[in-house]
């Protein structure tokens, strides 16, 4: 949901929540892995929604005894075909790159692949419901780009702020102007911090382990008492889409499309679940930084995390990217729509798509959600399971959390731009 500050006269969705100011909802869009999946949920009655973010998606139901969805192990594939009959192979570009990778970047040669992820025999709800909006299977040709080996850390987030004295959403305080109705002393700043409860939960009610915490933004991930002193190489949170494209715009680039993330998070391969294959542990491996346990008040944290991780912790995919699947969920520039890939499949092969023209999810109509990628360290077949690699976010433009960053590309032609036809000079910030 948008982010709402609460005002003297309640509306419609404050009449159904009245406990505690600063308690919102994460409004799970599509994708959270921990995906939250709530569009339609409204808050409890006991509670008072002051922020809402876009990151989650479809949640299990419980079943007939009352009993949520998932298991207490480790995440895992649910059993399914893998056969990945509906995809055709991927073709990639032969023409080199413009020049020396700038620095923290990664070629892409972009081509033309099979986008999406289709409905799997044998896949639980869990894994079908994060499939739902992508779909149909479709053809994308893409042009050849660099992209961030990893999301942007709190180190290059820093060079950024110091540099133009950039304040973030999250520490701006709402102004009155905007919320005409909000009483004074509901207008502090803040964000949407994950905060597990010490007990098993129903899945059904997401504001018992998310939390508005006044205070939290990208200097104090989960709160004003919790700082980024030694973690330099985290990625770095609480990130507006406003905030990811004014780094972007300085440090010369821009933020992918959907389709640039999706061929580039394939790594070359073509219809596999997960950006590193179809198994989700090969060899017993971990290859991403995921929940294990029982969510959401359990992590084992048997990938070594219980939280996020330092970037490039696991392996990369075959192009040479980091985190492509798990810790932080990854803004892309696309606008949401869940009927979107119907549009580009009526077109043989569908060239550098660049989104719908506008937003729109039934679920919450009204409200202005672009495409999040990847998932993050809550993903879990409990819950939700986009971690697989074809799988779809959204999330309002104006609300991050502490599971949402970015990274950025540069085409080309932007290349050219930044370094000229030598090239090779230090790109600001990587």
């Amino acid at each position: 949901m948008k982010k709402q500050i609460p005002s003297k006269k309640l509306t419609r969705a404050e009449k159904k929540s009245n406990r505690n100011l600063w308690v919102a909802g994460v409004v799970i869009a599509t994708a959270a892995c921990a995906c939250l999946a709530i569009y339609k949920h409204a808050a409890p009655k006991e509670m008072n929604a002051v922020a809402m973010s876009a990151i989650g998606a479809n949640a299990p139901t419980e079943d007939a005894n009352g009993k949520t969805a998932g298991a207490t192990n480790e995440a895992a594939a649910p059993a399914m075909d893998k056969s990945g009959a509906d995809f055709g192979p991927t073709v990639p570009n032969a023409e080199p790159p413009p020049g020396k990778d700038p620095p923290g970047m990664a070629w892409i040669p972009g081509g033309e692949f099979s986008m999406g992820a289709q409905r799997m025999p044998g896949m639980n709800n869990v894994g079908m419901n994060a499939t739902v909006d992508s779909r149909p299977i479709h053809r994308v040709y893409v042009d050849g780009f660099f992209m961030d080996k990893t999301d942007v850390t709190n180190a290059e987030f820093e060079k950024f702020v110091k540099a133009t004295g950039y304040v973030t959403i999250a520490e701006r305080k709402p102004q009155a102007k905007d919320y005409p109705d909000a009483p004074p002393e509901n207008l502090v700043a803040g964000s949407v911090v994950f905060a597990p409860p010490d007990h098993p939960v129903p899945l059904n009610n997401y504001f018992q382990w998310w939390t508005y915490v006044p205070g939290a933004n990208w200097r104090h991930p989960e709160g004003p008492d919790s700082s980024i002193i030694g973690k330099g190489d985290y990625p770095v949170v609480h990130i507006a889409y406003a905030d990811a494209e004014a780094y972007a715009k300085w440090a010369g680039k821009r933020l992918p499309t959907e389709a640039e993330w999706e061929f580039a998070a394939r790594g070359g391969l073509a219809g596999k679940l997960y950006a590193w294959g179809n198994d989700f542990r090969p060899n017993g491996k971990w290859m991403a930084n995921t929940f294990q346990g029982h969510f959401p008040d359990s992590n084992t944290g048997n990938d070594g995390y219980t939280g996020i991780s330092p970037v490039a912790k696991f392996p990369s995919n075959g192009y040479g990217l980091y985190d492509m699947a798990g810790d932080v969920w990854q803004w892309t520039s696309d606008w949401y729509r869940p009927d979107y890939y119907s549009q580009l499949a009526a077109e043989s092969v569908a060239r550098n798509p660049q989104g719908p023209g506008s937003a729109y999810d039934p679920s919450e109509p009204g409200h202005e959600k672009k495409v999040q990628r990847g998932g993050s360290f809550l993903c879990t077949d409990q819950y939700c399971s986009r971690y697989m690699v074809g799988t779809r976010g959204k999330g309002d433009i104006d609300t991050g959390t502490n599971h949402l960053g970015f990274r950025c590309v540069m085409t080309r032609q932007e290349w050219v731009a930044k370094y000229g036809e030598s090239g090779g000079h230090e790109a600001q910030g990587r």
